[in-house]
């Protein structure tokens, strides 16, 4: 007969329940917690009222906007401001040039910041060093002083009036082909070389293989340059001058003091209706844009 040794009690149930305690006691609220939780809260209510005092207005009568005090509440209910934005302002067309300019200011620059920032960070050709130097030194040159020869080019070839006079300026971005040069080198080359005994060229390694590893800095840089894109005032104003060709930034602003000179409220109503949907993107993909973001931020 076999005697077989006394069977020993697994630990994990003791582990784990002194784990759980540790984890209990690590959640517990204390006094220091509770007291930056309730200042969190008080200023993101602050920095959320003047967004929901918009909202409010846009559905009030115009006799009660700016109302003393201020009213937190649509007393009267009112849509009719949404519907007369409709009679001030093509909304319809200013939000699809809008739309037009983002994504093709956003596509175009990080396809051609790609191409540069591959060629900076994988090939080794002569200058490549000066010429990113002089690049960037065009960082530290503010926008308003090019765009005097911007316009002079944009004229020459006809295209002031038109959307293509501010996404053609926008395809090169300097800020993003450093940024993306600077993350395509925490790659290793390991992986260039063993692609390349498989055959691949450079596209392949790039599209295939570096674009797929650096989505979250792609993301990150494709969602600013968005909203950069969007909501771009300053160029917008110096290009367009016909309201059918303009941006719903430059829109908003005639809609106000311009050809339309609307009551306030028709104005809040045309900037809810602007800001609603990126509020609306930003809420659904709010989880993969801080991911994004952060993990760029950790890695480039």
């Amino acid at each position: 007969m076999t005697v077989l040794p006394p069977t020993v009690e697994p630990r994990t149930d003791v582990l784990t329940r002194v784990e759980r305690q540790r984890r209990r006691r690590r959640h517990r609220p204390t006094v220091g917690g509770v007291i930056v939780d309730v200042v969190l809260v008080v200023f993101g209510i602050l920095m959320l009222s003047p967004l929901f005092w918009l909202i409010v207005q846009s559905f009030t009568e115009p006799e009660f906007a700016f109302a003393d005090p201020p009213r937190w509440l649509p007393i009267p209910f009112t849509t009719q401001n949404f519907a007369d934005v409709f009679e001030y302002m093509p909304f319809f067309q200013q939000f699809g040039n809008s739309l037009a300019l983002a994504l093709i200011s956003t596509v175009g620059a990080l396809f051609f910041s790609v191409l540069a920032a591959y060629a900076f960070a994988r090939i080794d050709f002569r200058g490549s060093r000066v010429l990113l130097v002089v690049m960037l030194s065009a960082l530290m040159v503010p926008g308003q002083l090019v765009i005097i020869p911007i316009f002079i080019m944009m004229r020459q070839l006809g295209l002031v009036d038109t959307l293509a006079s501010l996404w053609l300026p926008a395809l090169i971005n300097v800020f993003q082909i450093f940024f993306l040069s600077q993350y395509f080198k925490t790659i290793p080359r390991e992986l260039d070389e063993a692609a390349r005994l498989d055959g691949a060229g450079h596209l392949w390694i790039l599209f295939r293989m570096l674009i797929p590893l650096s989505a979250p800095a792609v993301a990150a840089l494709a969602i600013l340059g968005f909203e950069a894109s969007w909501n771009g005032y300053f160029g917008p104003l110096i290009f367009l001058s016909s309201p059918e060709n303009m941006t719903l930034p430059l829109g908003l602003v005639t809609l106000q003091n311009g050809f339309g000179a609307a009551p306030a409220v028709i104005v809040f109503a045309a900037i809810t209706m602007v800001v609603v949907p990126l509020l609306a993107v930003f809420l659904a993909f709010q989880r993969q844009i801080v991911e994004s973001v952060a993990s760029t931020g950790l890695k480039g």
